[in-house]
């Protein structure tokens, strides 16, 4: 009798931390899966460039220009990661290939096959930087929130060159997309320097008086209001720049 008990004792113990063992797993694996801030920012600026090429396939230079503009703006976010990596794959997607794609873009009659042929380029070297970044072992965490800082920073810089082109739509896009992700960063930025987080704020409040709440847009005015809060952003992006270099990576 009690060698049974024994068994059945030995049983009920074995399926129990089978049990908890499946449920560990279970809970663990979701949290395994996620991905390192770097990397999933890295690969948020890849469907631009598959966009690209697939207005080129298409003959829209126009689209083209647009999507190649969009993936410059998510790289100027991101590009800090490419540059600690590997300066010599920075040194070919931004100094080479980028430089060559924009001017062919800009072109007043592009060569769609040389472009498709950068494009397809490009996108294969981006590929690397993706495989680099993830098998890479964290950085510092400081090149996470200089990144982050960049990466809201991007729609910020694509509203004057949007105003002087006389889009003003496109400005307004990008201001209002700029003014959502600063509330992400905020926090950090105040902590770094309260001058220059009272200064933001209050430029912001003053773009968008001017931008957002008028249908008539001096653009000139409303350029000036920009800058002045590009100016307290930007030192701030150098001052944790700094910082970054001055730490381990």
């Amino acid at each position: 009798m009690i060698q049974v008990m024994c068994r059945l004792g030995l049983v009920l113990f074995t399926t129990l931390a089978s049990a908890t063992g499946q449920i560990t797993t279970t809970m663990a694996q979701p949290y395994s899966s996620l991905e390192r801030f770097e990397v999933s920012a890295v690969k948020a600026a890849r469907p631009f460039l598959v966009n690209t090429i697939a207005a080129i396939q298409q003959g829209n230079a126009a689209r083209a220009k647009e999507a190649f503009d969009a993936y410059d703006s998510a790289w100027n976010g991101i590009e800090v990661y490419i540059n600690v990596r590997s300066r010599a794959l920075y040194q070919v997607l931004e100094l080479e290939l980028q430089a060559k794609i924009s001017k062919g873009l800009d072109a007043p009659r592009p060569d769609m096959p040389a472009l498709l042929s950068d494009a397809q380029m490009i996108l294969a070297k981006y590929d690397e930087a993706i495989d680099l970044v993830t098998k890479a072992p964290p950085l510092n965490p400081i090149y996470d929130e200089l990144a982050r800082l960049r990466i809201v920073r991007a729609h910020l810089r694509e509203v004057n060159p949007a105003l002087k082109a006389g889009n003003i739509a496109k400005a307004r896009k990008s201001f209002e997309a700029f003014s959502d992700k600063w509330f992400d960063i905020e926090d950090f930025v105040r902590a770094q320097s309260l001058d220059a987080y009272v200064a933001i704020e209050r430029g912001m409040l003053a773009v968008e008086d001017a931008l957002l709440m008028t249908e008539s847009t001096n653009v000139a005015q409303v350029m000036a209001l920009v800058t002045a809060v590009m100016t307290p952003y930007n030192a701030i992006v150098a001052e944790v720049q700094r910082q970054a270099r001055g730490a381990r990576p």
